[in-house]
Order: structure tokens, then sequence, then C-alpha cells
């Protein structure tokens, strides 16, 4: 039996409509000229209350190239760092993308914040929760605002996963499965940014994990996590036979992959929910599963997606009773208007101009990097570990 119509569950409205003002333009620069940031100058450069005018790169010529790419003119890029641009008091920035790898994270938003301009940090959030801790304690010296690079948060798919947890379909969450992955796509046509531990430091736990477990801890409401056995390996990564690279750069990306192609975790949260994680770059199966989230009244079935890409796979479904009977509902897959991007931006920008919260505030995603952290720390000495997120 298969019920169709759960009133209230199948009407979500996707398109964001608003007025800009206009009046006042957001002065941006971007720290890190590499494909992340193509993401975010394309969306920057669709809203009318923004001015570029900035832009640094460790590697000399890359911002400015990057800048000319898009034609934008008049963006001064001579700086040899994150710092200098900061520092250039001519600037008058009002907020800075952070689109460094992931060990460059945590640096530059600090420097960003403690000289009062807000934040839009590229996910992961960063590659310790020491270093995650350091930021935000960076973001109350400054009272600025900080998000985090979680745009699938912003799909309208993403928001009915925590409309029907939240509406109590399910009863008390009790058990959680999630990930996802690709069975072949350990990231190097970018270069070896994402594989070496010196610039990523964490692989496909961190790259596409963090979007995974932001899924479903967003809809529980981001309990605390307890502890963590956790689970990593580099199989595929450091085989030069990997099909995934160019036949031409096998050895090489071989012998300086340094981080994760695979995790698992078993991870307890506060509230006696159990979290069940695996993501993949690379594995012998097409899927690590759907996700799927159980409660006492009923469940709720994800489908997953080839690669993750911040929606989901397919109609989802909810398993549960009525009258006695075992149904299920189907909720329809909903079609956004508007690209992911360009509501993180869009959010983001309306934060910094009105003085209100963070779309992704980082006193949630601080938990998503302790699980990040403590998956690879128990990962590392082979047995559960606790997590202790600190009162900042």
């Amino acid at each position: 039996m298969a019920d169709k119509s759960m009133d209230g569950l199948n009407t979500f409205t996707a398109e964001v409509k608003q007025d800009v003002d206009t009046s006042r333009k957001l002065r941006v620069g971007i720290i890190g000229c590499g494909w992340i940031a193509d993401s975010h100058i394309k969306a920057y450069l669709k809203q009318p209350d923004v001015e570029i005018v900035a832009g640094a790169d460790l590697i000399p010529g890359k911002a400015a190239a990057f800048f000319a790419k898009y034609g934008v003119e008049g963006v001064k890029t001579d700086y040899a760092s994150h710092k200098e641009m900061i520092d250039d008091k001519d600037l008058n920035l009002d907020v800075v993308s952070i689109c460094t790898y992931n060990r460059q994270h945590a640096e530059p938003a600090i420097y960003a914040l403690d000289h009062g301009i807000n934040v839009l940090l590229e996910k992961p959030f960063t590659v310790t929760l020491d270093e995650a801790v350091e930021v935000i304690k960076a973001e109350k010296r400054s009272g600025k605002v900080l998000s985090i690079g979680f745009q699938p948060r912003l799909d309208a798919n993403m928001q009915m996963i925590k409309k029907i947890v939240q509406s109590g379909e399910l009863g008390k969450i009790y058990y959680i499965q999630t990930g996802g992955g690709r069975r072949r796509g350990i990231p190097t046509p970018f270069g070896t940014t994402f594989i070496e531990d010196k610039t990523a430091g964490l692989g496909a736990l961190a790259d596409i994990g963090c979007y995974s477990l932001d899924m479903v801890l967003n809809a529980v409401g981001y309990p605390k996590p307890l502890t963590v056995s956790g689970y990593k390996s580099a199989f595929f990564g450091t085989d030069p036979n990997y099909c995934g690279y160019r036949a031409d750069k096998r050895a090489e990306y071989a012998s300086k992959f340094g981080v994760d192609d695979f995790a698992a975790a078993f991870i307890r949260l506060e509230g006696d929910i159990i979290l069940d994680f695996r993501i993949s770059w690379a594995m012998n199966m097409d899927t690590p599963g759907d996700t799927i989230i159980l409660g006492t009244k009923g469940g709720l079935r994800i489908p997953s997606t080839e690669c993750w890409n911040g929606t989901v796979g397919g109609p989802m479904k909810i398993y549960h009773e009525v009258a006695g009977s075992q149904v299920e509902t189907e909720i329809p897959v909903i079609k956004m208007k508007e690209g992911l991007f360009d509501l993180k931006i869009r959010t983001f920008l309306d934060a910094c101009k009105n003085g209100t919260a963070a779309p992704v505030p980082s006193s949630q995603i601080i938990y998503n990097q302790a699980i990040l952290d403590g998956i690879a720390r128990s990962a590392e000495c082979g047995h559960e570990v606790e997590i202790n997120v600190p009162e900042i």
C-alpha cells in the first residue's frame, strides 16, 4: 500500500525571490585562485551589489590570469600572500572568499576575521579540530560573519529531509546510515592539491564526507558527537596502476598520494543516536549504500547519487504505518530554479549586509569537523576515541 498524499511535506518553495539593495556594494577579495574559485567568481559576478577588487594566490601570476579569464578589470593582484592583500588598507575589503587548499583554510580565515573582514570559507572547515577552534575564537573576537561553504544545505531536497525529521513523522531518531562516493573518482584533473598530505591533510573523508555528514546532522539538529571508531585506507590512490589517473601521471600521482581514498566510522551522538558512515573516492562498488534515517515511528530512505553532487539520487521514501498498515510515502524530487553556488553567495552576502546569522554557522560545523578529526585520530591509533569539543 502506498500513501501518496502526506499533507505539508510535498510542498516546498524552492525559488528565492528578493530585491537586492544596490545602494551599497560589498568589496570582495578572493584568496586562492584555483578551480573552486571559478564557482565563487561566477556567482559573485551575478550579484548586483558586489565589487570584486582583489585577489591573491601563492603562485605568481595565477591571480592575474584568473581574473583576466573572466574579463574582470581593475582587480589588484600583486600580492605575495593573503596577508599582503588584507593589509592593503586602500582596498577597504568587506568580504573574502577563501578558496585555498585544506591546510591553508585556518590561517587566512583567522587573519581576515582579526582584520574585521567577513569570511566565506570553503569546505572542509579545516583539517583538524584544533584549527577550527582557533578560527571560531577569531570569529567571536571580530563579531564578523563566518560562513562555511556547504551549499547543499540550500538544496530544497536537503531542506525537505530536515523538514521531515523535524516534523516528528519518524518519531525518535535512533540510527542513521549515510555516506556516498565514487567507483573511480580521485580528484586529480586539477593536479595533486587534493591528494598530497602537505596540502590536503584529509582526502575523501573531508572532501565529500563533510557534505554527507552535514546532510544528516543538520536534519537531526546537530547533536554533539561523543565517540568514534574510525577507519581509513588508500589502496587505490597509492596504486600506480590505478586507472583513474592519467596514464602518463600514474606513477607520479601514486607516489604523492598521502591521504585517504576511503573512510568509514561508527559514531555515537548525544541523544542516543548511532551514525554509521562511509565515504569513498574509489572502491569496487557503485555506491556504499543509500542514506537511511530510522526512527521509532518511521524510516526515511534517501537514494544515493553516482558522485556526491549536493542533492538526492531520486525520490525519497518514508516507511511508516497508517491505520495499522505498513505503507510507503514517496517524496518527489524538487527541481531547483537557482544554482546552489549562487544561493550560497547570495545568502552569505545578505548576512554580511544585514548583520544576521551566517547561513552555515561555525557553531554547527565545529561538530562536523570534530567527527572528521575523530575518524582520522581513531584510524591512526586503531581503536575508538572520545570526541571533546571545547567551549569557545
